[in-house]
């Protein structure tokens, strides 16, 4: 028997792939409902992950927009760079998690809302919630997020990190005109000296809707000021992301209703202990990584499929999700080298070599 912990993306799929393949499994997950949430990249290598753990194919496309244009980055003073796509596909989170939710289901996976884990012997594999003890003796796959309890009580002094950006989500409720390529998630922003942009803006835009964000470098914000807020409430701070792309980022913002704002946090692996015993790290609860290059939901996925592997096929979980470790860190080192040969370089500028605000 297996427990997960959390029914996020991570837990939710490696529950419905355990089940399908009628391996005992059991889900809590504290929230009343599936979640929901902004939205997300996933690059071809988490569709082909989630193919390989049986999610359907066509339910998938049928919730997420292709970006055969890959990126488009458009920084100051620097000018224009590209990365090409490797497959992504942009879905709203609360569609995504619906898919899996249903492939879950389809094999009668036990997936229990409203439950809150309360504490966890990392020792006995025992799990207890508000209800008294949900398991015990038994292997429990932590899934439970960046603040996990279970790492918490595994390895307390490796904590989230605040990666010094506070990041903001928005879609479009009403038409709005844009004439740039529906093809290519675009990046407008002013870059300064360190390894991050002072401030980025970036958009993608379908038929119906437009999927925007921006990553501002600041304080952090309290957990209170986390989740939702009128875009009114935020668009001072979004407005000042990029003051050359100040009349895409208005036809944006006036289509917007609400945004969610979040905490950009790292959970570090270079400290981290070997994974071994009754309770596993998995996805954010193991290495959470702050949203670029589609990596963190990706990176979940592919740990829910190295268990799946290791849970059916009679291998030790501990050893996989300890190999997942090592090309977590290959991956991350490859990722800062892509982003530094696709981030424009800083080069002199024309006065007259303005960039285009991207609305009709």
């Amino acid at each position: 028997m297996v427990t997960i912990l959390g029914g996020g993306i991570a837990g939710t799929v490696l529950g419905g792939a355990l089940a399908h393949r009628e391996h005992p499994v059991t889900v809590y997950e504290r929230q009343p409902a599936p979640g929901a949430g902004a939205f997300m990249v996933l690059d071809g290598y988490a569709q082909q992950a989630l193919t390989e753990l049986g999610v359907p194919t066509e339910p998938l496309e049928a919730v997420s927009h292709p970006m055969p244009g890959g990126f488009g980055f458009h920084y100051l003073p620097a000018g224009r760079n590209a990365a090409p796509s490797r497959g992504h596909r942009l879905y709203p989170r609360g569609d995504l998690m619906r898919v899996l939710t249903e492939f879950a289901a389809s094999a009668g996976t036990d997936i229990r809302y409203g439950h809150t884990a309360t504490d966890i012997d990392t020792d006995t594999g025992t799990l207890w919630g508000t209800d008294g003890v949900l398991a015990a003796d038994e292997l429990i796959i932590a899934a439970d997020g960046i603040d996990s309890l279970a790492r918490a009580r595994l390895e307390p002094a490796r904590t989230a990190a605040y990666a010094g950006q506070v990041v903001i989500y928005g879609t479009t409720t009403r038409p709005v005109p844009l004439n740039d390529d529906p093809t290519v998630m675009h990046f407008h922003g002013t870059l300064g000296d360190g390894p991050l942009p002072v401030a980025s803006f970036g958009h993608l835009r379908t038929d119906n809707t437009a999927y925007w964000f921006t990553r501002v470098t600041r304080d952090p914000i309290s957990v209170d000021d986390i989740g939702a807020h009128p875009v009114d409430a935020w668009a001072d701070t979004i407005h000042a992301a990029d003051p050359s792309a100040a009349g895409l980022i208005g036809a944006l913002l006036e289509a917007t209703d609400t945004v969610h704002v979040a905490n950009c946090r790292n959970v570090p692996l270079h400290n981290a202990r070997r994974p071994a015993g009754r309770v596993l790290l998995c996805g954010d609860a193991d290495h959470a990584v702050s949203p670029a290059a589609a990596r963190g939901a990706r990176e979940a996925i592919e740990d829910a499929l190295a268990l799946t592997t290791a849970l059916t096929t009679g291998t030790s979980p501990a050893e996989a999700m300890a190999a997942r470790r090592i090309e977590l860190t290959a991956e991350r080192e490859k990722q800062a080298r892509i982003y530094a040969t696709a981030m424009p370089q800083p080069t002199e500028r024309s006065d007259d070599d303005e960039e285009p605000d991207g609305t009709e």
